[in-house]
Formats: C-alpha cells, structure tokens, sequence
C-alpha cells in the first residue's frame, strides 16, 4: 500500500502534463507556437525548480519559534537551499532558451540528488520518505528530459 494520500500522487504526475504537452509543441507546432511553447515550457520549468526548492522553506517553517536543533541543515542550510533553485531558475529565464532549457533539467536533476538525503529531516515515516523520493525520481527525469527534449528539438531540428 501506498503511504502518500492518493491526491498527492494524482496532483504530482499531473504536473507532467504540461512539460510532456508543451515538448510536443515545441517539436510539432507550426510557428510561431513552437516558440511560444518553448517560453512556456521554460517558465513552467522555472517555476517547478522554484517550488522544489520552496518545499524546504515550508518543511522547515516547524522550527520556527523553537531553539537551534545545533544541526546545519535544520538552522542555516535549508534555508539558503530553499532560495538557491529559485534564484537559478530566474537566472536561466534570461538566457538563451534552449540553454536555459538544460539548465533547467539539470537544476531539477541536482536537487532531486541532494534532496534525497536532506528528505530524512521532513519525513518521519520511512515508508513515505521511501514512497515521496521514489515519485520525486520519476517525476524528476521524465521533467528533465522533456525540458532537454524541447531544447534539441530547437537547436537542431528547428534550425
């Protein structure tokens, strides 16, 4: 059995939906959708990095009021990491978009690969920490690769 409630999961995969639609639409719209496509696949990359990053920010509101744990991560790190992929994501929306596009993937790689070990700090229940990480996974590499998808599709297929 699943330890994540059902509207968790559903909500997760269907935040698939727009960067598997819109790396179509970069690969198969005429223009000038493909390019209208291809700024909103950015943003919505943008945007994901972003909230990835915030979810720090909002697991580690719970030590707020308290004293210092004396651990780094709980009273200093995951504050600056909770920052870091936003302040990434609104650098790569002011470059080239194809660029910006596999920065975007590989933001989403590295954080999926540094939050698998900084998870055991939110999750109590190793059941849902093991079940999250491993929905996270998925939905990290299908994410990073349609955002590297649409941005060959521009720099060879396109030109």
């Amino acid at each position: 059995m699943n330890p994540l409630p059902p509207v968790v999961r559903y909500l997760a995969y269907a935040g698939l939906i727009p960067f598997i639609g819109l790396a179509l639409m970069v690969q198969l719209a005429p223009t000038p959708m493909n390019y209208l496509s291809a700024e909103s696949i950015a943003s919505y990359g943008a945007i994901i990095v972003a909230f990835m990053g915030a979810l720090h920010w909002g697991a580690n509101l719970q030590t707020l009021g308290k004293p210092a744990s004396g651990d780094r991560w709980i009273d200093r790190n995951a504050w600056i990491w909770g920052i870091t992929p936003a302040l990434i994501a609104w650098v790569a929306l002011h470059i080239y978009i194809p660029v910006s596009l596999i920065i975007l993937a590989a933001t989403l790689v590295i954080q999926r690969n540094i939050d698998k070990d900084t998870y055991t700090y939110y999750f109590t229940n190793d059941d849902a920490r093991s079940a999250f990480l491993t929905m996270r996974t998925r939905l990290t590499y299908i994410a990073a690769a349609c955002l590297t998808w649409a941005a060959l599709v521009i720099l060879f297929v396109q030109n």
